[in-house]
């Protein structure tokens, strides 16, 4: 029983510092929380047990962005770096590297960046070498083959191109009240914990 209240009490810290996470858009479950925090899971993101992340240790997340929803393939061999506030819907890919198209055994490796306030629409493909700018939407089933760095606008189709651009005065870019770097509170975060 004294084993049993010592390790409870041991949970007392985690149980306060998920309470501050919580408050974020983030989505995790307390278990994977504490798996990070006890350094079992060396991802500093949480990512949905259906989401499958291949080279995490060249993946930049953002804050508060949601990128490792059920059904995401993140494959991070050539870099993947993702902006703040960027929201992933289910079943994206992002892919930073790609078969050699004389010799499949080799790969090309190219860095993905996805801008601030991007939101990638269901079933979407990124395909390696691609920019997108500040607040670009990808429309729900596009391949985007080709980067649009200068953002502000709605990409679509396959391959992707602008369907609409968007007045950037009517943007205004948002803070939440509690930011984190996935797991780890803003003021805490550190380039070391990728």
């Amino acid at each position: 029983m004294f084993y049993l209240k010592q390790f409870l009490i041991s949970l007392i810290p985690f149980f306060r510092a998920y309470q501050q996470f919580a408050k974020t858009p983030i989505q995790s479950t307390y278990y994977e929380f504490v798996k990070y925090r006890m350094g079992i899971q060396k991802r500093y993101w949480p990512a949905h047990k259906n989401c499958t992340v291949a080279h995490h240790q060249n993946i930049f997340v953002g804050i508060n962005s949601l990128v490792g929803r059920n059904g995401n393939y993140l494959q991070g061999a050539g870099g993947i770096e993702i902006g703040n506030y960027v929201q992933l819907a289910q079943n994206v890919g992002v892919l930073s590297s790609n078969h050699d198209l004389y010799d499949q055994r080799r790969y090309n490796n190219a860095k993905v960046v996805i801008g601030d306030y991007c939101w990638i629409g269901m079933n979407s493909v990124i395909l390696p070498g691609v920019t997108l700018g500040v607040r670009t939407i990808v429309a729900a089933g596009s391949v985007v083959t080709k980067s649009f760095p200068d953002g502000f606008c709605v990409i679509g189709g396959t391959p992707a191109k602008i369907l609409k651009e968007l007045d950037k005065e009517r943007f205004k870019p948002w803070k939440d009240a509690v930011e984190y770097y996935g797991f780890i509170p803003r003021d805490k975060f550190r380039k070391s914990h990728i």
